[in-house]
């Protein structure tokens, strides 16, 4: 199977731009990669969005002048951008492109993430993908895995503190535990600081084939994504519909086994991790599902700062969706480009040392969980 190298990334930053354009925020990040990459013949592009609209991707292409190609948009809601990272690789492994383009933008709606995906009186009710629905999880994983309200602060208290260094973050301050126990509650046991801001971004990855790769080179080793199994009274698919029954495996943790075989690697291969945290409980729960931690280590693990930069195994450096906020189409691949600097030694004072294996993680609508392997040669 032919490998896929990581090219050249790019990102416009992520955060609240009136007057620009979802199709100039996607110009940006896409020229970018593609300056980096060596200005190469694309042969196909393939859009992450879900807000932008008909033929988002082909605006942002004819905006450059670079069309002619097959460019495909594609939906699954956070991991919109995954999905098209994906579909792209394995395009290439498959022999039909050497050269291909992928990119995510958005430029979302103020307030809650709204999604037709889940029926009328479910949102009424709060039960779909919102604050609400967020809180019954959180609330599930503080009685069954030990967590506390004050380990939820501390989870955001930590990826704040890595968003002041990162330049394309939406909010680059520090914050301490008090001042996140004291934003206002949304649902219990969530506080407003405790969960992410939809916004506005673009990021774009250019993949190509690399029958050899040189030293130094990043390889895309795993683009997997996996969707929920029915069942589950919490599943973020179906949230109260369903059977409460903890056998059925989360889209997450069967995303993760696949990238892990598909790239030869395990948990304790990966040197930094890059994982959704729409809430601060989302991320802790992500911690278990992707093997990071063994169920119920959580609280443990965060107190150990073993996730924190400088600990072993790093999470969000980039200050994850807390500091970036989330433009949906682009946040799956926005942590790519943060994953890629990482292993290149390029992230500055987030810089996680001698990084090799990068691993992201992105849930998108509940229905479709993503995990991402990279690995530098």
């Amino acid at each position: 199977m032919t490998p896929v190298e990581i090219a050249g990334v790019g990102i416009h930053p992520f955060g609240r731009f009136d007057g620009t354009s979802v199709t100039q925020m996607g110009v940006v990040a896409v020229r970018a990669a593609l300056r980096e990459a060596g200005d190469p013949t694309i042969e196909a592009a393939f859009c992450g969005t879900a807000y932008s609209g008909v033929a988002a991707g082909h605006k942002v292409m004819g905006a450059i002048a670079c069309t002619g190609m097959p460019i495909v948009d594609i939906e699954a809601g956070c991991a919109s951008g995954a999905a098209a990272l994906q579909l792209a690789a394995g395009a290439i492994r498959a022999g039909q492109y050497e050269s291909v383009l992928v990119f995510g933008i958005e430029k979302m709606p103020k307030g809650i993430i709204r999604s037709s995906f889940f029926e009328p009186w479910r949102e009424q009710a709060g039960l779909a993908a919102t604050p609400s629905y967020f809180a019954l999880r959180a609330q599930r994983l503080m009685r069954e895995r030990g967590i506390t309200k004050e380990d939820l602060a501390e989870l955001v208290v930590k990826n704040r503190a890595h968003g002041v260094h990162n330049p394309n973050a939406m909010f680059r301050t520090a914050v301490r535990s008090d001042e996140v126990l004291a934003s206002r509650v949304v649902c219990e046991p969530l506080h407003l600081w405790m969960l992410c801001s939809p916004n506005e971004g673009a990021a774009a990855v250019v993949l190509r084939a690399a029958p050899r790769l040189g030293t130094g080179s990043v390889e895309l080793a795993a683009a997997c994504l996996r969707s929920h199994l029915p069942g589950s009274v919490l599943g973020e698919a179906t949230p109260l519909a369903g059977i409460d029954d903890a056998a059925i495996t989360a889209p997450s943790a069967l995303a993760a086994s696949q990238a892990y075989e598909q790239a030869g690697l395990g948990p304790d291969d990966v040197d930094v991790v890059e994982c959704q945290d729409t809430d601060a409980a989302r991320e802790l729960l992500a911690w278990e599902e992707l093997g990071l931690c063994r169920p119920g280590d959580q609280a443990a693990a965060l107190r150990s700062g073993e996730h924190h930069l400088g600990g072993r195994q790093p999470v969000n450096p980039s200050g994850g969706l807390l500091s970036k906020g989330e433009p949906l189409g682009a946040s799956a691949l926005g942590q790519v480009v943060e994953l890629v600097h990482q292993l290149r030694g390029e992230a500055g004072a987030r810089q996680v040392g001698l990084a090799r294996v990068g691993l992201a993680h992105t849930v998108g609508r509940g229905a479709n969980a993503s995990v991402t392997i990279v690995r530098r040669h």
